[in-house]
């Protein structure tokens, strides 16, 4: 007979510390490749809908001239376009058809009649609410 004594085999179910800490390495590498590319599409996305805003308030100013003969003035704003300026008995709006939007980041959108460049101003600040700016930080212009 063998007097030797045979020890059983330990079958190890777990991750050693050494597995758990490359797996750790390898999410945070993905996770710092990922997230700015994540970010920056929200960015834009907020851009892009400042921008769809900007093109629907140009189209009710565009009506609000058709039925006026002019734009509003920079003091009505546009809140003209929602209700009618005291002065002015050919207006038919309301032209938008919900209320005046506020631009995505929860400023009002700036409107200057006349223009700097053309009839009107109308833009928004970007993310960070100064002029000028890069990115998601810049300024928002329509055509006017």
């Amino acid at each position: 007979m063998n007097s030797h004594r045979t020890l059983p085999h330990r079958h190890s179910s777990g991750f050693t510390l050494l597995e758990l800490l490359v797996v750790m390495v390898i999410l945070g590498m993905l996770a710092g490749y990922v997230a700015p590319k994540y970010f920056a599409q929200i960015g834009k996305s907020e851009t892009n809908t400042a921008r769809a805003q900007i093109e629907a308030l140009e189209k009710a100013l565009d009506m609000y001239r058709i039925d006026t003969g002019r734009y509003p003035s920079s003091e009505e704003g546009l809140l003209a376009l929602m209700h009618a300026p005291a002065d002015e008995n050919r207006w038919s709006g309301p032209y938008l058809k919900k209320d005046l939007p506020r631009d995505p980041w929860g400023r009002p959108y700036i409107y200057r009649q006349p223009g700097a460049k053309g009839e009107y101003d109308l833009y928004s600040l970007g993310k960070d609410g100064r002029p000028g700016g890069n990115a998601e930080s810049a300024d928002v212009r329509g055509g006017g």
